[in-house]
């Protein structure tokens, strides 16, 4: 299962070192509108629900949680939501991906915190076991590509190492960086076969890093990090390699980042009343979301030019609290602009879906002068947090 590391401590060091991130301007574009539906919860009686992802398309997954467990969901707009099968011995399961034929991938474990997990893939809403590396025997898939290929993690600890699952094997993912560097939990895989995730600095075990690998080229390099800060995490990847995550200082708070071949790693701005934020999904039009934070969890969306506070982008009557609570989330656009996460409706923390009222441009991130140069890759109540890989035990300071 994935697990996304937040700290609620911001330093004032780490604060003034941020004031240097490179940002991109904004500008007087038209503001993106939006309704929102609540993807509700697969039984009556389960208490809430969480959206965690989107497929290219507009397919949501998710959780719905019970007291006893959690079923794995699939949502779409016309057909809602559908609970899909657990797997024999595991009551809690999580849908972490889905792609546009309907393959869906997660994890089935023995309690909500992960226990026992093990990858899964449901297909024609049937649940089966992706298979594990000889030896292994805990793993979790977090994300599916058109071509179903999964990546994910196996075993935990410092043991812990990223994964592809395709054509019925799986493989840990043993390409290092330039400086030794080596991935711990793969997050997504975009269609070409590049996948992003987080990785470990032999030398520096402190420091995250936002790793790359492309499975084509059978190379990987590290995103680098924004001004102030020495590494990063790195959650999604669209398909024409847009990267996004969270940079930081060691273990600290984070700032919303994106990267490109082209122009390296830019800071994201903050949506207003937050003072550090981690970004999750990105589409090929470069329109990101994610999570700022501060007092209270404040999910955004950034078009390329503007950093938009979801709250702003729904009716004003809508009952949706998605910036005065801890529970919200954005964490998945489609190529169309869906956006799924978490928020509370009318007091009930539930999964949502929004979706453009009207179409929405395609705006290209601007470059920034002062933009970090890409790096050179080597030549050839409240709800559970969202269940992801444990990360290795690390020195206090993703």
């Amino acid at each position: 299962m994935k697990i996304r590391i937040t700290s609620n401590i911001f330093s004032s060091a780490m604060a003034a070192a941020l004031l240097c991130v490179p940002i991109i301007p904004a500008t007087s574009a038209p503001v993106p509108q939006y309704q929102i539906f609540d993807i509700g919860v697969v039984d009556v009686g389960d208490t809430f629900s969480q959206g965690f992802g989107v497929s290219r398309a507009g397919i949501a997954v998710g959780r719905s949680i019970r007291n006893d467990g959690s079923h794995a969901f699939s949502w779409t707009l016309n057909g809602g939501i559908v609970g899909l099968p657990d797997l024999a011995g595991r009551s809690y399961c999580v849908s972490n991906s889905a792609n546009d034929s309907g393959d869906v991938v997660g994890t089935a474990a023995t309690t909500v915190f992960g226990s026992g997990r093990l990858p899964v893939i449901w297909q024609n809403g049937v649940v089966s076991q992706l298979p594990l590396p000889v030896g292994q025997t805990l793993g979790d898939a977090n994300s599916v590509n058109a071509s179903g290929v999964a990546v994910g993690s196996v075993n935990a600890g410092s043991d812990q190492r990223g994964v592809i699952y395709s054509g019925g094997s799986a493989t840990i993912i043993t390409q290092t960086t330039a400086d030794g560097s080596y991935f711990l939990t793969a997050f997504s895989i975009n269609d070409s076969g590049r996948i992003v995730g987080q990785g470990i600095d032999p030398a520096h075990a402190a420091r995250n890093v936002g790793i790359v690998y492309d499975i084509g080229q059978n190379m990987a390099f590290d995103v680098g990090a924004l001004p102030g800060a020495n590494g990063a995490l790195a959650f999604g990847v669209s398909n024409n390699d847009y990267i996004v995550g969270s940079s930081m200082f060691n273990q600290g708070s984070g700032m919303p980042f994106i990267w490109s071949d082209q122009n390296g790693i830019i800071g994201i701005p903050l949506a207003s009343g937050t003072t550090l934020g981690q970004a999750e999904g990105v589409n090929s039009s470069g329109w990101v979301v994610g999570t700022d934070g501060g007092a209270f969890a404040v999910p955004f969306l950034y078009d390329g030019t503007n950093t938009y506070r979801l709250q702003d982008l729904i009716p004003d009557n809508s009952g949706w609290d998605l910036s005065m609570n801890t529970s919200s989330s954005a964490l998945g656009i489609s190529e169309d602009g869906v956006i799924v996460g978490t928020g509370v409706h009318n007091g009930e923390t539930h999964a949502y879906a929004m979706v453009p009222a009207t179409p929405t441009p395609t705006p290209t991130p601007t470059v920034t002068p002062s933009a970090t140069p890409t790096p050179t890759p080597a030549p050839r109540p409240t709800p559970t947090p969202r269940p992801r890989p444990a990360p290795r035990p690390r020195p206090t300071s993703r």
